[in-house]
């Protein structure tokens, strides 16, 4: 499991569990509080109502005339309200009043006139002079039966004598309630999913520095040239650093290890060949052989001089990480630059040089990109019968521009196919036991590289090699 999708599902559990959490406890606030303000309009309306039988009060009692009058009323009225997604036609209200004792003397359901209500809580808290209320289902734990009753005391001469109480049942909130929690829930679940937007994004923010960091590891590890990707925030820049200067110290003491055995490895039989000729013009011989010998001294010592510069040239591409004068080539035109160089050598073997190059561009150094392309020549060249041709293409494809020298020379032996672009790793020449140094290959793929390309060489169905050489397209 990739570190992206951990970090994702961490913070979606997290948010997950918060969110129920908080959802819940807000559905679980909804219905309290629609009761509570339910309630503290029954208040109003239990006072007002005491107030109006105040007037037609006594010592014995409320008199309930002025209620029977006022509902009577009301039941005639036709009317229609719809409040929000409820819709009412009728006043669900109950309205009883009672006297001193606590028995109703009026009830606007008809059904519990003369009955004692002073056990009731809002009854019998009134009566005392204190807040009356109770919450009262008649079915118990079904909240379609729930009424809510407030009683406010009816006074004569300052006297409490009587209660008027107003009841309403709570199945007419319950749709509110109902379409509230729908809301809600419809609130949580689209802010669940924006919020999950943001989280992959966050994470995306958090893991894509470090796959960049990766792919510069990789990079590395594979010997590519990278640069150190920029990277957000002092921690993450502090572990780039630690990278690149871990780098610095792992290819500096690797540098020097692989080039002093590289250097050792590639003066060794030059050095014992001049030694053994030195040693042989101690002695007497003719002048013939004299000469033979100083030849080959000369030949090995330009042997040596041949590869210390390209292992100079081959060091200092290595420990470049990046390109310094870039500029924008075209394609034809390094052809033709490669082309020029080569012309004497190709001309003296014979050989012809065919170049086709597609209109293209790249950006790079140019000295170096016209070096790797020349080795490629000098390659061919060499390996090529007199006489021959040799193609020198410049083509695009995939946003590549990929540069091809083909010969008609007989091609690459299957053993030595991955190891070509190995340092110091060299074929016979055709006709011949010498040896070129080596490193032209190897000079080959570390420019390319540097370039953000790549080399590669293969055996041509109908005979020969095939070296390419691409590099990203300019623009």
């Amino acid at each position: 499991m990739s570190l992206r999708l951990r970090l994702l599902l961490v913070l979606l559990a997290v948010y997950c569990a918060g969110g129920y959490y908080l959802t819940r406890w807000a559905l679980d606030q909804v219905r309290p509080r629609y009761i509570e303000s339910m309630e503290e309009t029954l208040v109003d309306l239990s006072v007002l109502l005491a107030a109006l039988l105040e007037t037609q009060a006594s010592a014995a009692g409320p008199d309930p005339a002025v209620l029977e009058r006022v509902f009577a009323s009301a039941r005639q009225r036709e009317f229609q309200a719809q409040v929000h997604t409820l819709r009412k036609t009728a006043v669900d209200l109950r309205v009883y009043a009672t006297d001193p004792a606590g028995r109703v003397v009026y009830d606007s359901a008809g059904q519990d006139v003369g009955r004692d209500y002073s056990h009731w809580n809002d009854v019998a808290r009134t009566l005392q002079g204190r807040y009356g209320a109770r919450s009262t289902r008649t079915t118990p734990g079904d909240d379609r039966t729930h009424h809510i009753y407030v009683a406010a005391p009816v006074r004569s001469g300052g006297r409490i004598v009587g209660v008027l109480a107003v009841g309403k049942p709570t199945s007419g909130i319950n749709e509110l309630v109902a379409a509230a929690e729908r809301r809600l829930l419809q609130g949580a679940v689209a802010g669940g999913l924006a919020v999950l937007l943001g989280l992959m994004l966050v994470a995306a923010w958090i893991i894509s520095p470090l796959e960049r960091l990766t792919a510069y590891a990789r990079q590395v590890r594979d010997g590519r040239p990278a640069a150190l990707p920029p990277l957000p925030g002092r921690t993450l820049r502090e572990l780039g650093t630690a990278f690149e200067e871990m780098r610095d110290a792992l290819e500096g003491r690797q540098h020097v290890e692989r080039y002093t055995q590289a250097l050792a490895h590639e003066v060794k039989a030059p050095l014992a060949a001049i030694r053994g000729a030195a040693e042989l013009l101690g002695e007497e011989m003719p002048a013939e052989q004299r000469r033979r010998f100083l030849a080959h001294i000369r030949d090995e010592a330009a042997r040596m001089q041949q590869a210390l510069e390209r292992l100079l040239e081959l060091s200092s591409l290595e420990a470049r990480k990046a390109l310094r004068q870039t500029e924008r080539l075209d394609a034809a035109g390094l052809l033709d630059e490669a082309a020029a160089v080569v012309a004497p050598a190709y001309a003296a073997a014979g050989l012809r040089l065919a170049r086709r190059a597609e209109p293209a561009a790249v950006t790079g150094e140019r000295v170096l990109l016209r070096e790797a392309l020349v080795n490629l020549l000098q390659n061919a060249l060499e390996f090529s019968p007199g006489g021959g041709e040799v193609a020198f293409t410049a083509a695009v494809a995939d946003g590549r521009v990929v540069f091809a020298v083909e010969d008609r020379g007989s091609g690459v032996p299957d053993y030595a196919l991955d190891r070509v672009f190995e340092r110091f790793y060299s074929l016979p020449r055709p006709g011949s036991t010498r040896k070129s140094t080596g490193l032209g290959l190897a000079l080959v793929r570390e420019i390319a590289h540097l370039h953000g390309g790549d080399a590669a060489l293969e055996n041509r169905p109908g005979g020969g090699a095939r070296a390419t050489l691409w590099v990203p397209a300019a623009g």
